[in-house]
């Protein structure tokens, strides 16, 4: 069964789903309303962000932040970076 899943891409769809369920809980809200969660792939969490003036405010002084929250509900092996780009 846990092949199966693997396969399938189950665990990975799930660890998504929980990122996206909890982020409007763990990051600031100012940040939310501009940055949603997109996927994970490898360990890396890819965040879209909706304008340039975002994606830098939040690249110059909320990524640590960020990072630090989602390691400590997550664990850093399932995220270890995050990716933002506009989108």
């Amino acid at each position: 069964m846990p092949a199966v899943m693997q396969k399938l891409g189950l665990k990975q769809r799930q660890s998504e789903a929980e990122i996206s369920k909890v982020w409007t809980e763990l990051i600031d809200p100012t940040v939310t309303e501009h940055a949603t969660p997109v996927g994970i792939r490898k360990g890396t969490l890819f965040v879209n962000v909706d304008s340039n003036v975002w994606l830098s405010e939040i690249v110059r002084y909320r990524r640590h932040e960020i990072l630090k929250r989602l390691q400590h509900a997550f664990g850093s092996e399932m995220i270890a970076r995050i990716s933002f780009r506009v989108g």
